[in-house]
């Protein structure tokens, strides 16, 4: 055990300097300390003491011996040692020559000064070693204390990489990240789109209805994001952008009411943008491929190409080409045939449970549907999705094969054409309400129809313009309806008298034997065109 009580090395100078004095005639002239630093001098304060002896002993040092003292007869310089080297020196001086046994007790008294001088230089190394140990033992604990800090942030930051490469690995997609973030940090999570819209949630239930934001304030809040380069509190959240390339593509935010996330979380959440970047980055890019993929097919469909590659090609792409399908072809007032269009036109026949390929072709959105469509709902859902009803739906017929589908392709544009080109072109014609125009050919002329019909039904149609009546209608009804009187009363909803009026009136008109088989046959083609036509 190292003792820190007792005088210093000074102390035990001046003490031997003051012992000097009682040893007989002998007066301490001057005493100085070996120290790292050098030579130190230490004060002597009585009256008689020589001042300023260095020059008479520097050159006496580390040895015993006579030495000249000023206005003295009799002088000693002493070489105080320790073990192995000088720790101090000592001049005494007497107006007269010791005895013996004086000179003696001088000596002794070095002697004892040097022993006490070691023991001082002693308890002061060990002082300094204490003192160097008490440190070390500090920046030892600090530096464990720091390690073991690094261990366990390290460890933390080893589990979010593990738990969500996992989950990115299992193909636990978006709602598998945002599981992971939830376990790792205990918060609820919320993983949005770009503009909002919630992709997945983790932890006690959102909100329902989930809020969305207006998109100028959501671009607003994306741009503040962008220019922190860091997670940013947004109210109750902590909010991060999942950026790949430079594009944002989602947010991820922990939902945090009473901010009370570290540098953990923090970290977690940055870690989670990251893989959450590269998720969505691959489904865009699967989504892309898939696009590409299904119009690639659907242009092949439409061209022709061989059953057996477009049976194993469609179902590659989740698509089933051995059911019945149907070709619609839609065109919209001032919208152009893009991918914005093309994708409304898919979500719209999605709405319905309609299972389709989309792609686009000639100023047109082309869709490749899988059993008989709902024509008037898929009308009405496009101009649902585009926030109008200026558009135009033509459906082919049935194919069974796929090698079929360029004929149903040929029949939707002839069906748009007809449409488009009737009293009424916003809506939907299927091929098979086109009867006599069937065998036009898309592109035909319609000078000559429109010259057959006013031919047969141009004075009763003249008659209905001028009246408010409606004999043309009538005798469409008549035709449809085989001829039966009870049957075109009860569509037409009138009396059978009444109906009979109508058709007298028909006669006198139009100056035609309704009798008259070929008079008959045409005057059925002309309201039958009249009636696709739109009336």
């Amino acid at each position: 055990m190292i003792m820190n009580d007792g005088p210093d090395e000074r102390e035990v100078l001046t003490l031997a300097l003051t012992a000097v004095g009682g040893l007989g005639p002998f007066r301490a002239e001057a005493a100085y300390l070996e120290l790292d630093s050098g030579l130190t001098r230490i004060p002597v304060d009585w009256p008689h003491a020589t001042p300023h002896l260095d020059a008479q002993v520097r050159p006496a040092r580390g040895r015993d011996g006579p030495v000249t003292v000023p206005d003295r007869a009799w002088g000693w310089h002493f070489a105080l040692r320790g073990k192995a080297d000088g720790i101090g020196q000592l001049v005494v001086s007497a107006p007269s020559q010791p005895t013996d046994d004086e000179y003696f007790l001088l000596q002794v008294l070095a002697q004892q000064t040097a022993a006490a001088l070691t023991h001082a230089k002693t308890r002061r190394t060990a002082r300094v070693v204490a003192q160097q140990l008490r440190q070390v033992n500090e920046d030892h604990a600090a530096t464990n204390a720091r390690l073991s800090t690094s261990l366990s942030e390290l460890e933390y930051q080893r589990s979010v990489h593990e738990m969500l490469s996992d989950a990115s690995a299992n193909d636990d997609g978006v709602h598998g990240i945002a599981e992971a973030l939830h376990r790792l940090t205990d918060y609820p999570v919320a993983i949005e789109d770009r503009f909002g819209n919630l992709l997945a949630w983790a932890g006690p239930g959102p909100p329902d209805p989930y809020p969305k934001p207006e998109a100028s304030r959501q671009e607003e809040l994306l741009h503040g994001v962008v220019r922190r380069l860091r997670p940013v509190r947004v109210g109750e959240r902590l909010i991060a952008l999942a950026r790949h390339r430079g594009e944002v593509l989602g947010t991820v935010a922990l939902i945090d009411p009473a901010a009370s996330t570290g540098e953990q979380e923090q970290f977690a959440l940055d870690h989670t943008c990251t893989v959450l970047a590269l998720e969505l980055a691959h489904l865009r890019n699967l989504a892309e491929v898939e696009l590409r993929l299904r119009r690639e097919l659907v242009d092949d469909l439409i061209t022709g190409t061989d059953d057996e590659g477009a049976y194993a090609r469609a179902a590659a792409l989740g698509h089933d080409l051995h059911r019945p399908h149907y070709l619609a072809a839609v065109q919209w007032v001032g919208r152009p045939a893009d991918d914005a269009f093309v994708q409304a036109v898919g979500r719209a026949a999605a709405g319905l449970r309609m299972r389709s390929m989309p792609t686009r072709r000639s100023g047109m959105a082309v869709l490749v549907l899988q059993g008989r469509p709902r024509a008037t709902a898929l009308y009405e859902a496009v101009a649902g999705e585009l926030g109008s009803p200026t558009g135009s739906i033509g459906v082919g017929g049935r194919c069974d094969t796929p090698s079929e589908i360029s004929r149903s392709y040929q029949e939707a544009l002839r069906s748009l054409e007809v449409r488009q080109n009737s009293q009424s072109p916003h809506g939907v014609t299927t091929f098979d309400e086109l009867g006599f125009y069937r065998i036009l050919g898309p592109g035909g002329s319609y000078r000559e129809v429109e010259q057959f019909v006013r031919e047969w039904l141009g004075p009763l149609m003249d008659y209905d313009a001028a009246h408010h009546s409606d004999l043309v209608q009538t005798l469409s009804e008549y035709f449809e309806c085989g001829g039966n009187y009870d049957a075109t009363a009860s569509a037409l909803a009138i009396h059978r008298s009444t109906l009979r009026y109508r058709l007298q009136r028909i006669r006198e008109v139009s100056g035609i034997d309704l009798g008259d088989v070929d008079s008959r046959l045409n005057l059925h083609v002309a309201a039958r065109v009249w009636r696709v036509l739109g009336g």
